[in-house]
């Protein structure tokens, strides 16, 4: 079933890197991932595999495309089902909670991103601590547990580690300190760090903020 798989990736994107995490964790090592061009040019290919969205990441297996992050992360825990570990948890109330916060985070974090690159102006007060406040919720989800899916890491936690890449770049340019606001997140986020699945997929984040800064020098001047 590994045959003919290809990821179309682009380095940067914490959505690809979700993809990367579950395929690490299900043991599929060998597929290929095609890098894009998404500031110049996106290969005819992308446009042919999504072309509703024309974004990142897709999966393509034996052909057949399968696009948004968190649907590909259902599909490779679907489709390895026999190779362990489970990336949804088994409950189904867990499972749609999972989900619920998942998509969450995907409606909220990348808000606070986006304006690193295209607001002129510093961001605002009120923003930095809408943004702890963020992390804060996610914290209070997570608990006492050691991650978002129990004594397993999983589907939650696939869906949030990549985003942390961002971290360094927000922090560095609003002067937040997280680790002192939200410290059970952070404890999290070096229990994830420690998963070879993770050291693995995560852009450098000193890289990340370069490019951050490239993005705001193309979108404000």
């Amino acid at each position: 079933m590994v045959n003919d798989l290809v990821l179309l990736d682009y380095w940067a994107s914490p959505y690809a890197v979700r993809v990367k995490i579950a395929l690490q964790e299900k043991g599929i090592t060998n597929y290929e991932c095609r890098e894009e061009d998404l500031l110049n040019a996106k290969s005819s290919l992308l446009f042919e595999m999504n072309p509703v969205y024309n974004r990142i990441p897709v999966l393509i297996h034996n052909g057949k495309p399968v696009c948004e992050s968190l649907l590909i992360v259902e599909y490779i825990d679907e489709i390895w089902k026999e190779t362990s570990p489970s990336l949804l948890p088994v409950d189904p109330y867990d499972r749609a909670r999972a989900r619920f916060w998942a998509d969450f985070a995907d409606k909220t974090f990348i808000t606070h991103v986006r304006k690193l690159w295209r607001q002129k102006d510093e961001i605002k007060e009120d923003e930095k601590k809408e943004f702890i406040k963020w992390v804060k919720m996610l914290e209070e989800e997570l608990g006492e547990k050691p991650y978002f899916g129990g004594n397993n890491f999983g589907y939650l936690d696939i869906a949030l580690i990549p985003n942390y890449s961002w971290f360094y770049s927000y922090q560095t340019s609003t002067k937040l300190n997280v680790a002192a606001d939200c410290p059970k997140f952070i404890a999290w986020v070096k229990r994830c760090m420690d998963r070879d699945s993770v050291k693995k997929s995560l852009p450098n984040e000193v890289k990340i903020y370069q490019y951050v800064l490239q993005l705001k020098e193309r979108f404000t001047t």
